[in-house]
């Protein structure tokens, strides 16, 4: 590569996750793409877009009906631009940006343009280029500066709806990319959202739901704590038993003996009822 690289494209709804040599601009025209940069992420529509600094990791997954523009820029190029040195600047850092209306209609155009006429597609890319740069210019948005920020996490993720299949799924091994997919969102945006939202990773958050679901196992059934062990999806009783400690500063087969020793007002309620038969009124 060693000029501007654009091409249209319809992002699928794979998850790709990379890293590249050269800047990008990520900008659609319509339909949608989860994006995120190093765990940090946003949705790309027609009224928000992109830039990857050269380096940076990166995931994406599209709806595959979106029409995106993806410009590729080496930096080696850009003393070659008009603006090349105010341009480098736009990728000091990653930065997602609100895109007008103006700009989606221009972009709109542009993509037809270069449809019928690819061999145009540096010509096309300059000018995309130069107008995104000119509106970045003269319209700043405090909210791109440093990291890009998660958006709209509360409302992508449907606690109840995850607590709901993770419970039904307890057993099983569970996948940061199985929730995401329950989101539709990519494994990347869905661990940063997800973060933001409860302070904790997703499979931390799991590994809590396990374990409260395995203290009432241990102290309200009478299976054998290697079958709760299974039932919660511990690969062995000896692992459950260090994750219990370590969550409830206890091991579970002492939280049986203790629960049964000291029974509930309502346990002895009952306890009393049968010793001593019914009462009478």
């Amino acid at each position: 590569m060693t000029f501007l690289d654009l091409r249209a494209a319809t992002l699928g709804q794979a998850h790709v996750a990379h890293a590249h040599d050269h800047h990008q601009l990520i900008l659609a025209t319509c339909g949608a793409t989860e994006l995120a940069i190093e765990g940090r992420g946003d949705r790309i529509t027609g009224s928000r877009g992109c830039l990857i600094p050269c380096g940076r990791h990166h995931d994406y997954r599209g709806d595959g009906r979106n029409r995106t523009f993806v410009l590729d820029i080496p930096a080696k190029s850009l003393p070659a631009l008009r603006d090349g040195e105010a341009i480098g600047r736009l990728f000091e850092r990653p930065r997602f940006f609100a895109v007008p209306p103006r700009l989606n209609r221009l972009a709109a155009s542009l993509m037809q343009q270069l449809e019928y006429c690819p061999a145009l597609h540096s010509e096309i890319a300059a000018l995309l280029l130069r107008a995104l740069y000119l509106h970045l210019e003269a319209e700043p948005l405090p909210a791109d500066v440093g990291a890009p920020a998660v958006r709209g996490f509360s409302e992508r993720l449907d606690l109840a709806r995850l607590d709901a299949w993770i419970d039904r799924h307890l057993a099983d091994e569970i996948r940061v990319e199985q929730l995401a997919a329950l989101c539709a969102l990519s494994a990347g945006h869905f661990h940063a959202c997800f973060r933001e939202l409860t302070g904790m990773t997703p499979l931390a958050y799991v590994q809590r739901r396990r374990l409260d679901h395995a203290r009432t196992l241990v102290t309200h059934s009478g299976l054998s704590l290697g079958h709760i062990a299974t039932l919660v999806g511990f690969r062995d009783q000896g692992s459950f038993s260090r994750a219990y400690r370590r969550r409830f500063a206890v091991s579970p087969s002492r939280a049986r003996r203790e629960d049964r020793a000291f029974p509930s007002p309502g346990q002895e309620h009952r306890s009393s009822g049968q010793a001593g038969g019914p009462e009478s009124t």
